[in-house]
């Protein structure tokens, strides 16, 4: 079943759990991003679209993929908002659709015994969400 363009944009914007209403529009996150000439969407414009219910956009974009993860839009938010987190949410939303995303626990006898507990749940948390 294939979803709509604002049950799509409510996927997004359950994983990313950042209130991307408070976004004012400044531009501080898209200036500060290292990746931003490169962005089809700057993350200032994955914010609005997202406000705007505008999943399939988000889903098609080039920009989640070109994000560095580097946190300096969150860094710049005067308003708390999270623009990496969106782009974290869009890059889990299209791998989920790929089907591709889920972590079961039986394949954990796999790992090395020494690995930190941490990156475990770590996975869990990210592939199981």
């Amino acid at each position: 079943m294939e979803l709509t363009d604002k049950e799509l944009a409510q996927q997004i914007l359950h994983l990313a759990g950042t209130d991307v209403k408070r976004c004012i529009q400044c531009g501080r996150c898209s200036a500060a991003c290292p990746a931003g000439d490169k962005m089809d969407y700057v993350p200032s414009r994955m914010v609005w679209e997202l406000v705007n219910g505008h999943g399939a956009s988000l889903v098609k974009a080039d920009a989640p993929w070109r994000c560095l993860s580097c946190f300096a839009c969150e860094q710049r938010c005067p308003r708390g908002v999270r623009p990496a987190a969106v782009m974290e949410a869009v890059r889990l939303t299209v791998i989920r659709k790929q089907g591709a995303n889920k972590l079961a626990a039986e394949s954990l006898e796999n790992y090395p015994a020494d690995m930190p507990q941490q990156a475990l749940v770590a996975a869990f948390r990210k592939y199981n969400k």
